[in-house]
């Protein structure tokens, strides 16, 4: 079969799964049939000749907080809008490994939010149950790979918006070390402690995609070398695992859900410890509790202030709520913040990686309009600690509960992203 005809066949089938689907509000820009199919075409011409081309043909979804020449980037907000002149770096690597963007996608505005219903263009539902959320902040993203549209997505991740989103679609989400993947060319929600997300159906996808963009950019100041692998050895792992009483209020069946995942990784070989992550739950509130909040008004803040009406109420409350904090309870936080990745690193000097589950219940969207920001801050409980303290963390499907997906994540030291993918290849058979 010729290039061309392979991208007509898989394209098509493409655009048939998105208007089955019927989630247009997971997309902020469909690029056209046509286009796609061409690029798509060429890739596999490439490939076919040669190149160098790991993801040739393959479809990306990207969210619109991250530019895509071509293609407004809107975070969410269309008076926000601006034109970017070039692709952020991570979509200009996977173009240039044969990745072909299919469209943008939702999010909640300015990356603010677990929810994925805080968005102008729509609450992005969840691609089974229509009444329960996708997850935020990077939702389009990840009901775009759900429902078989794109092959990876991109999304952001602060508080868990790749990873939570992950979970709740029965994906996979990795969550790089911060500074191991490039910020240019990305909307910043909190610059200091957030990172681009891939996800993907597979590991084995999701992992390529990561190690694809995982590079040093000099154009980003906060940009880092990851160390080679380390060497772990599988009949030695050691994974902890909170005492049950210590996960809070789980949704029906997710505890035995949770229990089932712990036991398939000692079916594995794994050696499981209990440990204390009460610590870590502290950190967590820090994100939105404490003065780390105002980073998001130091992003958008200025913009939020001049546009009141423009910006999602909840969005709003929350940025312009952080405009008075002051420097000095930044700097209390900071030294907070560093006391307990003292801890941290005794804790994973003990473990090779932790397990927890992803997220604590799949809400409806009722349930989020009654309550946006008491339910929205309940689901970061396991994942808001992780870029405070500098930690690598890679969501998995866990099976499902009641028919819809539930997930887990692998929570590592820095630069354990290989080491996390390699403990999710067991967990995961």
């Amino acid at each position: 079969m010729s290039a061309r005809s392979a991208a007509e066949l898989l394209v098509a089938e493409r655009y048939r799964r998105i208007a089955v689907a019927d989630r247009p509000e997971a997309w902020i820009t469909l690029r056209p049939e046509d286009e796609v199919t061409a690029e798509v075409a060429a890739a596999l011409a490439a490939a076919q000749d040669g190149a160098d081309l790991p993801l040739a043909g393959r479809l990306l979804a990207v969210k619109n907080n991250i530019d895509v020449a071509g293609i407004p980037t809107t975070a969410a907000c269309p008076a926000f809008a601006y034109d970017p002149e070039a692709d952020a770096t991570v979509v200009r690597l996977l173009i240039d490994a044969g990745a072909v963007v299919l469209g943008t996608t939702n999010l909640d505005q300015f990356a603010t939010g677990l929810v994925g219903s805080r968005s102008p263009y729509g609450a992005v539902r969840h691609p089974t149950d229509p009444a329960r959320i996708s997850g935020g902040s990077s939702s389009g993203s990840a009901v775009a790979v759900a429902i078989g549209a794109a092959d990876i997505a991109l999304g952001t991740d602060t508080a868990g918006s790749g990873r939570v989103p992950a979970a709740l679609c029965g994906l996979v989400g990795v969550k790089p070390t911060k500074g191991t993947v490039s910020a240019v060319g990305v909307v910043p929600a909190c610059r200091s402690n957030e990172t681009v997300s891939v996800m993907a159906a597979d590991l084995a996808l999701a992992r390529l995609a990561a190690e694809i963009i995982t590079v040093v950019d000099e154009a980003d100041p906060l940009s880092r070398e990851m160390p080679d692998p380390d060497r772990a050895d599988p009949a030695r792992w050691v994974i902890g695992v909170p005492d049950p009483l210590d996960l809070g209020d789980l949704a029906p069946g997710w505890a035995e859900a949770f229990a089932d995942a712990v036991r398939s990784l000692t079916d594995a070989g794994a050696t499981v410890r209990l440990v204390d992550i009460q610590p870590l739950l502290d950190a967590a509130a820090l994100l939105y509790s404490g003065a780390y909040v105002a980073e998001r008004y130091a992003a958008v803040g200025a913009f939020v202030s001049a546009h009141p009406d423009e910006v999602d109420p909840t969005v709003r409350r929350i940025i312009l709520g952080a405009a008075d904090l002051r420097a000095a309870d930044l700097f209390a936080d900071m030294e907070r913040i560093d006391r307990y990745k003292v801890v941290a690193r005794r804790l994973f000097g003990d473990i090779d990686a932790l397990l927890l589950p992803t997220t604590v219940r799949h809400p409806t969207l009722a349930e989020i309009e009654a309550d946006p920001l008491g339910v929205n801050g309940s689901m970061g409980r396991f994942t808001n600690f992780a870029n405070l303290l500098d930690l690598a963390a890679l969501a998995v499907p866990a099976g499902t509960v009641d028919g819809l997906p539930f997930g887990v994540q692998l929570i590592g030291p820095a630069f354990s992203d290989r080491r996390l993918a390699t403990i999710a290849g067991e967990l995961l058979e």
